[in-house]
């Protein structure tokens, strides 16, 4: 049967696809500059934007069949920047007080630029070794930074949850035989949510999951860890990882991390400690000291786009024996190149549950080549500064009590119920106050049953100022409340 051997001929539309230079110079050019003039706008934003149906609304306007033909630039830019970018929460700004506040430096959009437009993959050392070497910088500076020994070694994920499941993942297959279902993990009802939907996606029941209540500074209780270790012991199952925190997303209060150790060590326990919120805070003096006994841990989550003010999407795990990760993770397949046996040589396949991956090294080398880690230090101690003088100025306020003191940058308080009721609602009331004036946006959670505010300070671009405003609004929404009747209860 005869075969049409005619070469196919390259389509018209398809040149879309490819910009030439002075096209891809015009194009960022002009993007460059609605970010230039947005970031310009960051301090006069509002802080969040939070009325979830208008909002809901508008998203709605946009849902739209798949595009066929082009659509102008500055159509597009226009409707980003204009539209939907302000229709949220303004968490580049330094009025987002909530939750655990990312980055969004500057140095890494660009350097993500550079990363997206070579392509380079570096999934396998032999792919691209000069960039993997670079990545693998990366790695090493943050296993220095915790205190690490040499052996050890780590990769970067797109944030904590993924690498508080490779952590379990990990300690399961070096502690526990291929029949694992009676391994029994520990960890505090202050713990990141993560650790629990780790062990789930594990493999593990909800009910090997010891969540242990946390004691009155909002710590993990290692006397109780241990009488928990015991019983689980005689009743024939395997106690194998302890989670710990170090700085805890509720109140940020780190737990004892060398009596943790210690306790791991006695009962053969993996420790792994989720210092995605604290880890970086190791930069400082202060933090190094509120940290003491994280280098024990066996494996570490960092988030680099919390600590290091990186954009979302940069997360690290860390494990003091990088030889556990390749028996956790190694697989490989008939059309995968031949794995690195030099210890210099990493491929990140086979270390990492992920094989087609993003070049994420480089937006964490090139902001601390470009401001050097002084100038992380210099701002992770401010904000350990404002914290402190939030703290301060809270206890002034009358009726205000400070649940949880500041080790690192957030603090937790909450406003007496002046009829001497449990003033959840009176707190409730109180954030939404606070908020109203949208120069802050704080969120609550509750501890030990107490509705609780938090300060979380952890923008780069949040400073004296900012936290100034916050306090202002902060009495000035005691001050509203305390003037009108109590909320119902």
């Amino acid at each position: 049967m005869a075969t049409d051997r005619t070469i196919p001929q390259r389509p018209a539309a398809g040149d879309r696809l490819e910009l030439s230079v002075s096209d891809l110079e015009a194009m960022a050019s002009a993007i460059v500059k609605r970010i230039g003039a947005h970031i310009a706008t960051l301090e006069t934003l509002p802080a969040a934007e939070t009325d979830v149906d208008a909002l809901a609304a508008f998203a709605g306007t946009l849902a739209e069949p798949l595009p066929q033909t082009p659509t102008d630039l500055d159509a597009l830019l226009d409707l980003l920047f204009d539209e939907a970018i302000p229709r949220s929460y303004n968490t580049a700004g330094p009025g987002y007080l909530a939750y655990v506040p990312g980055g969004g430096l500057l140095h890494s959009a660009l350097a993500d630029l550079i990363a997206n437009a070579v392509n380079r993959y570096v999934g396998v050392y032999v792919a691209a070794p000069a960039l993997v070497q670079l990545e693998s910088n990366v790695v090493r500076w943050f296993c220095d930074m915790v205190g690490y020994p040499e052996g050890a070694f780590g990769y970067l994920t797109s944030g904590g949850s993924l690498a508080n499941l490779s952590a379990i993942v990990t300690a399961r297959r070096e502690r526990l035989p291929e029949d694992f279902l009676s391994g029994v993990i520990y960890t505090s009802d202050q713990a990141h949510h993560s650790v629990m939907r780790a062990a789930l996606l594990a493999g593990f029941p909800a009910a090997n999951v010891r969540v242990i209540t946390a004691d009155e500074d909002f710590r993990l209780p290692v006397a109780a860890v241990a009488e928990a270790i015991a019983a689980d012991r005689r009743a024939g199952l395997q106690p194998f990882l302890i989670a710990a925190s170090a700085g805890t997303t509720n109140s940020g209060v780190v737990d004892d991390l060398h009596g943790l150790a210690n306790l791991a060590a006695h009962e053969r326990c993996w420790l792994h400690a989720d210092a995605a919120y604290g880890g970086f805070f190791v930069l400082t003096e202060r933090g190094r000291r509120a940290l003491s006994g994280l280098e024990r841990a066996d494996s570490i989550t960092l988030d680099p786009h919390k600590g290091l003010f990186l954009p979302y999407g940069t997360g690290a795990l860390l494990v003091r024996d990088r030889t556990a990760l390749a028996r956790a993770h190694d697989v490989t397949g008939d059309y995968m190149p031949g794995m690195q046996s030099d210890p210099s040589r990493v491929d990140f396949c086979a270390i990492s549950p992920e094989l087609s991956r993003d070049f994420r090294g480089l937006r964490v080398w090139l902001p601390l080549k470009l401001a050097g880690a002084e100038a992380f230090e210099a701002a992770l101690n401010e904000k350990m500064d404002l914290a402190r003088w939030a703290a301060g100025e809270l206890r002034d306020i009358e009726g205000m009590t400070v649940l949880a003191e500041p080790e690192l940058s957030l603090v937790a308080f909450r406003l007496t119920d002046p009829a001497g009721g449990d003033g959840n609602a009176l707190n409730q009331a109180l954030l939404d106050a606070i908020n109203a004036p949208r120069r802050v946006y704080l969120t609550g959670t509750w501890l030990k049953g107490l509705f609780t505010l938090r300060i979380c300070v952890l923008c780069f671009r949040t400073h004296g100022d900012r936290l100034a405003m916050c306090l202002e609004d902060i009495r000035a929404a005691v001050n509203r409340l305390g003037s009108s009747s109590p909320p119902p209860t």
